[in-house]
């Protein structure tokens, strides 16, 4: 069987190429930014990318074609598919037919955490020796790919709630079927598909309707919103996690977590800073026990955790000033990244935020954002021409704002010193500027 995937670099889409190809599928597909990790991903497993989406590019030998939710009508290759009567898919729903069809499904859900929590998930169950399969939506330290078929039964997977196709509206999530469900967290987010909060708790609780009675719901004791969404209907038995009256209780002050039904304690000893990877650390042991590995099995397996590409990623030291590389792109991300690393070094820290989703771009989070980079020292805040409204309103002593990129590596490089602490904030590529820092810091230290 052929397969032809519209979307093919991006995480989920790219990930599940390489599912498909482990199954043994001819698998190709077709992107418009090819970049790296996915783009070294995808060559390593020998898939094809073919640049642009020209209907001319598409493969039209392929059995079926599996189009990513990025891709909309008026798109070139869409077109075509729809024109000739091409038979075509989603991803999700693919990947439900192909592969977690007969599996024990552990799904990650929630605003936040979901790729930190799902390599956790996978880590604990790999240490078990277990071996799951699992599409995670990043790279990872402990894993070469960010998707493997493993062996039977335990697939982990990042579960988003972000719309499935162009001609499939519902969650991505509810394709899924889990038997184990976290939730993470819950805000308002996607601004861009979702009109409201209540919209997005709709699908949640769409997502709680199909989990199986025989199955387990893992959820935040500390978040009212899915309190809202469990209210509104659960069928299976849940377990939670949180830092005060939970079935495991993270005590963050002394790292460590306590079970209630045995009430016992094990240290958390995790190398990425903050409570909210202890979270994580947390809800990804419950899911893991229900697989059944014991709580202490995961907690010493999470000590080996090496964590998640471009998630506090140190990526270059110089001269004492540390760079680092983080996804935050939501205002409770961006003060939970800068609350972790504050106490980190003898310097300053420095954010340098990209404001690229599309929520951002509405504006949706403008009466919050500025307030997330209170721990900052100083905030250089790209403008990057595409925003929908006024950013007067992120006025604060310590945020500046700039539309060149040229401009910030600049007052960068001549304003950093020993000690001090810069934390590249963005979702995208950022237009590369990660590597120009480091290059424009080491010539200027040379």
């Amino acid at each position: 069987m052929k397969i032809y995937i519209l979307g093919i670099c991006g995480t989920f889409m790219a990930g599940l190429a390489q599912l498909a190809r482990a199954k043994g599928y001819d698998v190709l597909g077709s992107d418009a930014h090819v970049y790296p990790p996915m783009s070294n991903q995808l060559a390593d497993a020998g898939i094809e990318v073919r640049e642009g989406y020209y209907a001319d590019n598409l493969d039209r030998s392929a059995d079926l074609f599996v189009i990513g939710n990025a891709m909309s009508r008026g798109n070139e290759q869409v077109e075509a598919i729809l024109n000739e009567g091409l038979p075509y898919t989603s991803g999700p729903q693919w990947l439900f037919e192909h592969v977690l069809l007969d599996r024990w499904v552990l799904a990650i859900a929630g605003t936040h955490g979901k790729t930190t929590t799902s390599a956790m998930l996978a880590w604990i169950l790999q240490q078990a020796g277990l071996e799951p399969g699992y599409l995670i939506g990043g790279a990872t330290r402990n894993f070469q790919q960010s998707a493997r078929l493993g062996k039977a039964p335990f697939f982990v997977i990042e579960a988003d709630e972000y719309d499935t196709a162009f001609f499939d509206k519902r969650s991505k999530f509810v394709h899924y079927h889990p038997r184990t469900l976290i939730l993470n967290n819950l805000e308002f987010d996607h601004a861009d598909i979702f009109d409201d909060l209540a919209a997005i708790q709709r699908q949640f609780h769409h997502l709680l309707r199909i989990v199986p009675g025989n199955g387990l719901v893992i959820h935040n004791t500390q978040d009212r919103n899915l309190d809202d969404v469990i209210e509104m209907g659960c069928w299976t038995p849940l377990k939670s996690f949180g830092c005060a009256n939970a079935d495991l209780t993270l005590d963050p002050d002394h790292g460590s977590v306590t079970e209630a039904a045995s009430n016992k304690s094990w240290p958390l000893k995790l190398a990425q800073s903050g409570v909210f990877n202890q979270l994580n650390a947390s809800a990804a042991l419950l899911a893991a026990q229900h697989a059944g590995v014991p709580i202490e099995v995961g907690v010493e397996a999470l000590q080996s955790f090496a964590g998640v590409k471009r998630r506090q990623e140190i990526i270059g030291q110089i001269n004492g000033i540390t760079v680092y590389d983080d996804f935050a792109h939501h205002p409770t991300a961006i003060r939970a990244t800068l609350q972790a690393l504050k106490p980190v070094g003898s310097g300053r820290l420095i954010a340098v935020f990209e404001p690229r989703s599309n929520t951002m771009k509405m504006g949706v989070h403008a009466q919050t954002l500025a307030g997330a980079f209170e721990d900052a020292d100083e905030v250089l805040f790209f403008d990057n021409g595409e925003l929908k409204w006024d950013t007067g309103q992120l006025e604060r002593a310590n945020l500046r704002l700039y539309s060149s990129i040229d401009v910030i590596i600049e007052i960068l490089v001549n304003s950093v010193q020993t000690g001090d602490n810069i934390v590249i904030m963005s979702n995208g590529g950022f237009a590369g500027i990660h590597q120009q820092l480091l290059q424009a810091l080491s010539k200027n230290n040379a």
